[in-house]
Parts: structure tokens; sequence; C-alpha cells
């Protein structure tokens, strides 16, 4: 089947030039010193607006050297058919932007940055499903005049707005993941069958003979090994042991997702904590073998409302430590959208071990480091539920990044593993599903 069609608008290359007042006032605002950030959405569309920090220049400035992505958004083959179905008489789609001089946040309720003005950038994506298009790149006056000298000299903003395809694989579980169900490729109204999934308990001695395999293959590099037959595993509150294998249609096994490091409460709580998180292997055949491609650590976050912290980190075939792709909260009450997405500055936010294409890091990323160098742009999207909630995580992947079944298998068992993490960071004082309990637990 062909990937569905989907359109990434980016905006980036943002800075401000704010003119110097000829005489000191109070509202006046000096680049050097000032923080600022903008707002941008887009009009017509349901979909969250987007902060971005600006960095400001000296008026004197002539050269641009901030190339990154401030903020990115997806459209579907849908979003683009409601747009183009617009009335004449409904706005155009644009890009909205408002700029703001002082920190990001509010104060008493009230927001504690300044407006300084706004940019509106039209946006045409007829097209843009098979080939880019620059909307704009380069400075626009906004606001009045920023000084009280007689000077009627304006800031000045600049920004890339572009569109460019980005098609995916959609693919759909057929029911929650602990249920064992097929997962379906979807395109528009046609849903074909391509996986099917089996969820299971590993015994002691399935977990033994894994360890051994993968110690065969790793040597001693990864510390993650040590989690087996660890004390975690014998004592206390603890979900382990789940594993699901994603199959494809002949029935071969193509990807799995295994837990390793068991969901244990923290003591003198009923929450498993950032400081102790249940871990997944992502792994995928090769060898006759399992292999590690990639974990994924999961904990519950304390605050107003509860959410799912969790990490992904990429395995390298070598010894060395994983690379962290992303790193961010679910709400465990409405779900969410865990992304991997290496050209969003807004995205999740990543450790200090982020490769340097990722938004936080900065250089030419990948030489001496595959496959590390393979993951750029969108990599994958996984929606998945709150809470108590029927969950069939829907998944979108990257067409760059699916080469051959297993590929795309190895994000579909990331996705199941997302949302499983959900039921293991469950508050220890609520009972799980009848599926996701061995028969001991329900037995005692």
């Amino acid at each position: 089947m062909d990937p569905c069609p989907f359109v990434r608008v980016t905006v980036g290359s943002l800075a401000l030039k704010i003119p110097v007042a000829s005489k000191p006032a109070s509202s006046v605002v000096h680049p050097s010193s000032s923080p600022c950030f903008c707002k941008i959405k887009l009009n017509n569309l349901n979909i969250p607006p987007q902060n971005a920090v600006v960095p400001c220049l000296h008026p004197d400035t002539h050269t641009l050297d901030n190339p990154a992505t401030a903020a990115t958004f997806h459209l579907s083959k849908s979003d683009l058919d409601r747009l183009a179905s617009k009335s004449i008489f409904t706005s155009r789609l644009c890009l909205k932007i408002s700029i703001y001089t002082g920190r990001r946040g509010t104060t008493c309720g009230v927001s504690s940055g300044r407006l300084l003005g706004r940019v509106s950038v039209p946006l045409d994506l007829a097209g843009t499903e098979s080939k880019p298009s620059v909307f704009h790149n380069g400075w626009v006056s906004v606001g009045k005049g920023a000084n009280k000298g007689g000077s009627s000299a304006q800031s000045q903003f600049h920004l890339n707005a572009k569109a460019e395809p980005d098609p995916r694989f959609v693919f759909q579980f057929d029911g929650e993941p602990e249920c064992s169900p097929q997962v379906f490729q979807i395109q528009g109204n046609i849903r074909q069958p391509v996986f099917t999934c089996k969820f299971s308990f590993r015994t002691p001695a399935d977990r033994t003979q894994r360890s051994r395999s993968l110690q065969s293959d790793q040597g001693s590099s990864r510390s993650w090994l040590s989690s087996f037959g660890s004390e975690r595993e014998r004592h206390g509150r603890e979900r382990k042991g789940w594993s699901i294998t994603v199959h494809d249609l002949s029935g071969s096994p193509v990807a799995a997702a295994s837990m390793v490091t068991p969901f244990v409460a923290s003591p003198g709580s009923d929450r498993v904590s950032r400081s102790n998180p249940g871990s997944w292997l992502i792994l995928r055949p090769g060898d006759n073998t399992w292999k590690p491609w990639g974990r994924l650590e999961a904990w519950r976050e304390r605050g107003g409302a509860d959410g799912l912290g969790y990490r992904f980190e990429l395995i390298p075939d070598t010894s060395g430590a994983g690379v962290v792709l992303a790193e961010s909260t679910l709400s465990l009450n409405k779900g969410g959208k865990f992304v991997l997405d290496l050209g969003s500055g807004s995205s999740n936010r990543a450790g200090p071990n982020s490769p340097g294409c990722s938004p936080w890091g900065s250089g030419d990323f990948g030489y001496g480091l595959w496959p590390f160098c393979m993951y750029r742009g969108f990599v994958m999207s996984a929606k998945v539920e709150g809470e108590g909630r029927c969950s069939k995580p829907a998944v979108e992947v990257s067409v760059q990044h699916v080469n051959c079944t297993e590929d795309a298998a190895a994000f579909v068992a990331l996705a199941a593993a997302v949302d499983l993490s959900m039921d293991a960071c469950r508050l220890f004082s609520q009972r799980l599903r009848k599926e996701l309990c061995q028969q001991s637990d329900l037995v005692g």
C-alpha cells in the first residue's frame, strides 16, 4: 500500500532587531538584555499554538546564523481537504506570530510578556503534498516606532516559513495491546492487516535465556542487563515480566517490546517514581536472536496533574552510551502523543546525550555514529489514551525511516510499550485489568 500524504509546516530562523533609543526610557527594551519570545499558530485549524524563544540581535547586525526550527505543524490529508473545501467567505489559512518582550509566564494570572507586534504570513498549501514551498524568508517590520527620540524606526523580525511533503505510513491497533490485537495499515478508508501482536508474561527461564543471548551480542557494555534477576524483581509491589511480540502475516516475529526493569512503587508510596523508573527494551530480530534497538523508561510524574514521564534512547550496535531521542510527559488522564521528532524546536525535550541534529544539539551529527545519523526530522508518533480508557494506539511513521517490515514493526512495538506503560504506572492502590495480571496475582 502507498503511504498517506502529510504536509509539514515549519517556522524557523527566528531573530529580532529592536532599534536602540536615543534617550533612556523605561519602556524601551535593550536588545542585548531582553528575553523575547513568540506565540505561533495556524488559523482555521484546531491545532494548539506553539511558543518559541526569539534571539535578539544588535540593530547593526547584517548576517543571521540561526537556522534552527522553532515550531512545526503536521497536516494530514483530511486537514488539507478541509482547507480546500473552505468557503470563499472564510479567511485564508495564515501563520500568525505574536512577538513579546519580557519573560514567558504569568504573574497573578496576567501574562508577564509585553506584546511588541504581530506578523501574519498567508499559506497556500495547494501542491505541497508533492513539492516543497517557501512562503516567507527574510525580515519584516513589526510594532510601532521603538524609541521616543523622534525616529520612526521599527523593530525587525526575521523568519523562514515553509511547507514540504512528509508522507507517512499509518498503523492502527485493532484493540488494546494487552489483548493481542491485529494491527492494520490505514490509507483513507482502506484498512489492511499487516501485523499481529501477542501479549505474554515472561517466565524466569525466559529472562535468563534472553539475558544470556543479549550478553553474548553486547558484552558488558549495557548496564540495563543488570536488571535481570535483581532484587527489584524478587520482592515488593511490582509489575514485571510483560512482553509483546509483533508478527508479520506469515507468523514470523519481526519486533518485540520486553519489560526488563519492573515497575515498582517507591518506598512509602504507591507510585513509580522518576528516580526508579521501569523500562522496556525494544527488540529486533538478527542473527537468530533478538537484538536491542531502543530502550524506553517510564515513571509517574508528580504535580497538579499526574503525568506519564518517559525517556527513549537508541541503543548502538557497538559498545557505548545510548542516544536520547525523546524525553517528555503525557497526560495520564487524557493520554496524548508520544513523538520522535528531530526537527521540531517545540517538541519533546531531550537530555545532554541528544544527537546534534536534534533541536537540543548543534553541529552536523552522524559521522561514525550509525544508526543515529539515519534519524532526522519527523520519525514517528503514537497516540494513546489515558488511564481507564480503551486505547487502540494509532502510529504514524515517516516513510524515510521504513526500509523493511522490521523497521515498521519496531515502531509498532514501541507504541505498544508506551501504551502499556500507562497501565504499568497506575497507582498500586488501583487494580489492573485481568489481562495484565498473572494467575498468581489474580489468586493472591
